[in-house]
């Protein structure tokens, strides 16, 4: 699902530029300035941003003139916000590049972090990333003219330009996600195929888990999510040999693929002489101890006496490495990054390792854990979109698994903040690390009570019931969460929806008015419709919000399981193309999940109705557009109408 209702901009790159709590400070002090005369103009912005941080306190008002007039030379033109926008991100920019002194050898790029806009990335980082591209993308047809990339040359930034890069990056991690029928592939893609192909790979990227809402060069680069892919017990059983009962493998299954690979690391050093806790990829790996030590139980045939007796660290290191390589073992990192205790990178050559050699028993009789354990992939999919959705919204916190990382209350309030600003009372809230149980409850109690003000159906639901982690309960509170807040974007679409709430039914009719008013004899009759496993319908209503969107030559009969999943990923991509940020799995779609298939359209219909009426994608005419807004201010709003509401 979309984001929180906050501040909208139409330029999705604009928009990942910033978090919301910065766009909500930077309107309230563009709103302020254009109140002062009534207009704000090109001209007025060096005096009146004098009070806005770094850019004010760090550049002269006539330092900031001269910049602006040497950028628009028309100086009476109007501003509206999102000229604001850009003029800030480059004046803030230019004003950091003043005051502040790059590291050496490293190459500065855009980003709206809490406190900076700028974002470093170092020399051995980029060719890491460049290392990793080269090794996964050597044989793609498309990409191999490009390829292998230079990692001393900036060229890597250059050829992302395009967005293919990035989509193609995104399939390696998760193959699947994004169906390459949808990338705009031609040798020159004009200004609108190249955003085109970013959303689709932004959306993409949040719907397997990158954070992309204080966007910079390593989450569009992100090879952590396929070399960390292995790190659970479904594609790894052998890890149950971690953990000593079935209690443990809960709790196991529970933990982010950085600790499991922790806790792996530690399991294997208990092997050899090595007394020291690994905690971090970072100080603790710094003097090449450990991996010295991890390497020979994994590989003695490949070990070197010479290792653990030097005493330099980099000549440690470059022993490490060299045992790697016997190996067998691709590393991405050189000797400094070890010693420096580069984090990512030492995280990648401790995930290689794994990948390589894991030293784990393929015959343990404690896989039978395994199945003792619940299997009901319809829970393990639900928690997958709600969990990617929270982070979507860009709370304090990363969460790996909702049962237990909202166990606490913490960040299911900073969800209902961002969903409901203001609706939280801080005041009594606990921040974590939270000791004390009770604390905890009194959290959840909150977040319970919030629930039922905003009238979710929360019988017989207590704060101690997500305290516990009880499944079904998280499950039922989250899917109320999240159609409570795409019902609430759509209700503050205000021009189309005259301030009333908005209900199931008026997007189901929506959808089928938008797919009629095409030409079309599909209809949906619920979103529990089972002639919607072949994807046809919302091909055709993608089609009628966009009519460039679907190439119907690349649409299949829907006839064969094959074909309908090939329809699904299709209408998946082609959505998050368009802009919509959508969290379903192709399965959901061949299987009629009503929730999946409400918040699927509903994304739609709000990505259209936020579409300038002037610049609306669609064939209908102005007329056309005036009665379908109509139409939904004067639908129903009892959900129980219809057999489409999902409870």
């Amino acid at each position: 699902m979309a984001g929180y209702v906050g501040i909208l901009v139409s330029d999705p790159w604009l928009e990942n530029q910033f978090t919301q709590v910065e766009l909500r400070s930077l309107k309230t002090h563009f709103t302020s300035m254009r109140r002062e005369s009534g207009k704000l103009t090109v001209e007025d912005l060096a005096s009146r941003m004098s009070r806005l941080k770094v850019v004010g306190e760090n550049l002269s008002e006539q330092e900031r003139a001269d910049f602006i007039a040497d950028l628009y030379p028309n100086l009476n033109d109007e501003v509206d916000f999102e000229f604001f926008l850009k003029v800030y991100l480059k004046l803030h920019a230019h004003a950091s590049a003043r005051t502040g002194s790059p590291a050496k050898n490293s190459s500065a790029f855009l980003k709206a972090a809490t406190t900076t806009l700028l974002h470093t990335i170092s020399e051995s980082e980029k060719a890491s990333y460049v290392a990793h591209i080269n090794n996964y993308l050597a044989q793609d047809g498309f990409l191999n003219k490009y390829l292998p990339i230079n990692p001393s040359s900036n060229d890597l930034f250059e050829i992302v330009k395009d967005g293919v890069l990035l989509c193609k990056l995104i399939n390696v991690a998760v193959p699947g996600t994004i169906d390459e029928r949808a990338i705009n592939t031609k040798r020159l893609l004009n200004p609108w195929e190249r955003n085109e192909n970013h959303t689709l790979c932004l959306n993409s990227a949040k719907a397997i888990g990158c954070t992309v809402v204080n966007i910079g060069t390593q989450d569009f680069i992100e090879g952590r999510i396929q070399l960390l892919a292995d790190l659970n017990l479904k594609k790894t059983p052998q890890l149950v040999e971690l953990v000593d009962d079935s209690k443990d493998v809960e709790e196991l299954m529970s933990l982010p693929p950085e600790k499991i690979l922790l806790r792996w690391m530690n399991f294997q050093l208990k092997k050899s002489p090595y007394k020291k806790i690994v905690s971090n990829f970072s100080t603790d790996v710094k003097d090449a101890e450990a991996y010295a030590h991890l390497l020979n139980v994994l590989a003695p045939e490949h070990s070197n006496p010479s290792t653990l007796a030097v005493k330099d660290p980099f000549q440690r290191a470059k022993l490490v490495l060299e045992h790697a390589d016997r190996m067998g073992c691709k590393r991405y990192l050189t000797t400094k990054d070890i010693v420096d205790g580069s984090p990512n990178l030492n995280l990648a050559f401790v995930a290689h390792i794994f990948q390589h050699r894991n030293g784990l028993s393929t015959q343990t009789k404690q896989i039978s854990f395994l199945e003792t354990l619940p299997d009901d992939a319809q829970v393990s999919r639900e928690e997958r979109v709600f969990r990617f959705w929270i982070n979507s919204l860009g709370n304090s916190t990363y969460i790996d698994n909702v049962f237990e990382d909202l166990r606490n209350g913490w960040i299911l309030l900073e969800t209902l903040d961002k969903v409901s600003p203001g609706i939280v009372n801080w005041k009594i809230a606990s921040r974590p690390p939270i000791k004390l149980p009770f604390k905890k409850v009194e959290n959840c109690n909150q977040v319970v009570k919030i629930g039922k003000q905003l009238k979710f159906s929360l019988v017989n639901i207590a704060g101690n019931d997500i305290v516990q982690g009880n499944k079904k309960l998280i499950l039922a509170y989250l899917w109320q969460l999240m159609r409570y807040n795409i019902l609430q974007l759509l209700k503050n679409l205000r021009f189309h929806s005259h301030g009333k709430e908005i209900t199931d039914v008026d997007i189901l009719r929506w959808a089928n008015t938008k797919v009629s008013d095409s030409g079309s004899q599909s209809r949906m009759d619920s979103f529990k419709d089972k002639s919607l496993s072949d994807g046809i319908f919302f091909l055709e209503l993608l089609c009628a919000v966009q009519p460039r969107s679907v190439n119907w030559s690349l649409v299949t009969k829907g006839v064969t399981d094959e074909q309908k999943k090939m329809n699904a990923t299709y209408i998946i991509s082609i959505a998050r193309k368009l802009g919509c940020s959508i969290f379903l799995l192709p399965e959901d779609i061949t299987e009629v999940n009503q929730k999946m298939i409400l918040t699927l359209t509903a994304s739609i219909m709000y990505w259209f109705l936020k579409q300038p009426v002037e610049e609306k994608p669609s064939a209908t005419s102005d007329s056309e557009n005036g009665s379908q807004v109509e139409t939904i201010s004067n639908s129903t709003t009892d959900d129980s109408a219809s057999e489409s509401s999902v409870e």
